[in-house]
């Protein structure tokens, strides 16, 4: 117990010497130990690679996680040590809302098979939503928050060491300047004249005292600056351990972003494989008309160039129009359904134009000797 209020009150004393010192520093009252301008530049690039980690941090965390109030319950499962529950995608939502209105409205109409397949679309954008959220949270969520709770709390912990150090330091160095001031005065003291010989003993023991303070002062100085050094030195190799942090950093950033290119790329394939099925049935480009009741025609509908052309066309027996003609560049590949079609690569170079009663969703497309129709969509009309 008794050395446990000792070293109570040695902490206590400790603390206000730092407090004195960290106040007559901010008053301008006491000098101060400078670090070095590189030590000066590692302490800055670690705050700032601190606080731009932070950031960048939050805003992947809001790119991945739009819903702030989903973000709080995640937070809380990760503190809790829980596993957080599987969330349906808004992707996934809709492609179920999609289907169940597929089923209502029934799946052989134009419009219901039209959502079936724009909902089984939709499920696998969700499917791939789900599969770069949980990369990228692996892959770099999880280091940068690796660094602000373990190396930066290292970093930090030592940094406020290395402050009280330095304090502790220049305090001694102000306690060793006072005695020294005090030990000149008293030796300036003593009047080797006085003819009372007490005046004299007391003001040589007055020096005395004061030399011994000075030798403590020193000493306390010498152990304080073997402890700064000390502790620069560790908090030094520290800060130079930014550097691995960037690399590190470095390799979870390529990571996030191929995980990203991936996400973006079967995106890109689910939608084009979309738009080829939904270009194959022009039914759903038009009225939603009920399956079971027949499509009727006048005679003269019946004979009509237009409900001709569209009902059959024999690519071979085509004539390109006098004028009219233009050339056209494929924007993606497309794979003939039939073989009144012309299969495309992207890329290349067609000569396109339109008959009279065509859908006008679909052009007939020339490549050497081929002909065959080919959708609007998948072309770049040139002058």
């Amino acid at each position: 117990m008794d050395f446990s209020v000792k070293k109570l009150a040695s902490d206590a004393g400790v603390f206000f010497s730092r407090a004195v010192q960290f106040t007559e520093e901010k008053l301008g009252q006491a000098e101060k130990t400078e670090l070095d301008a590189h030590f000066e530049n590692l302490l800055a690039r670690a705050d700032g690679t601190k606080n731009w980690t932070e950031k960048i941090l939050h805003q992947t965390e809001v790119l991945l996680q739009p819903n702030p109030s989903a973000r709080v319950e995640e937070f809380l499962y990760e503190k809790l040590d829980r596993k957080v529950p599987a969330r349906t995608t808004n992707a996934e939502l809709l492609a179920q809302y999609m289907m169940e209105a597929a089923n209502e409205f029934g799946p052989g109409t134009p419009y219901g098979q039209t959502l079936l397949r724009v909902g089984e679309t939709e499920k696998r954008l969700g499917g791939a939503e789900r599969e770069f959220i949980h990369a990228s949270s692996v892959n770099f969520l999880t280091p940068l928050r690796s660094f602000l709770e373990g190396d930066w709390k290292s970093i930090s912990k030592e940094r406020r060491l290395l402050q009280n150090r330095r304090l502790d330091l220049d305090a001694c160095k102000a306690r060793l300047k006072k005695a020294k001031a005090a030990e000149a005065k008293a030796a300036a003291l003593p009047d080797f004249q006085e003819t009372r010989p007490r005046n004299y003993v007391l003001s040589a023991s007055a020096s005395a005292l004061w030399s011994d303070e000075v030798d403590k002062a020193e000493h306390e100085l010498r152990v304080a600056q073997t402890e700064f050094d000390h502790q620069a030195e560790v908090t030094r190799l520290l800060l130079e351990g930014i550097s691995s942090t960037h690399v590190n950093h470095l390799r979870c950033l390529h990571e996030f972003v191929e995980a990203q290119a991936a996400y973006y790329a079967q995106c890109y394939q689910h939608m084009l494989d979309l738009q080829k099925q939904l270009s194959r049935f022009p039914g759903s480009l038009v009225a939603n008309v009920d399956s079971t009741s027949p499509l009727t025609l006048s005679p003269a509908e019946a004979s009509s160039p237009a409900s001709a052309a569209s009902s059959s066309l024999c690519t071979s027996d085509v004539k390109p129009p006098v004028s009219g003609t233009r050339k056209a560049r494929v924007l993606y590949d497309y794979e003939a359904a039939d073989s009144s079609e012309l299969a495309l690569l992207a890329d290349e170079l067609i000569m396109v134009y339109s008959l009279p009663g065509m859908d006008p969703d679909w052009l007939i497309g020339e490549r050497g000797n081929q002909k065959g129709k080919v959708p609007v969509t998948y072309l770049e009309l040139l002058s």
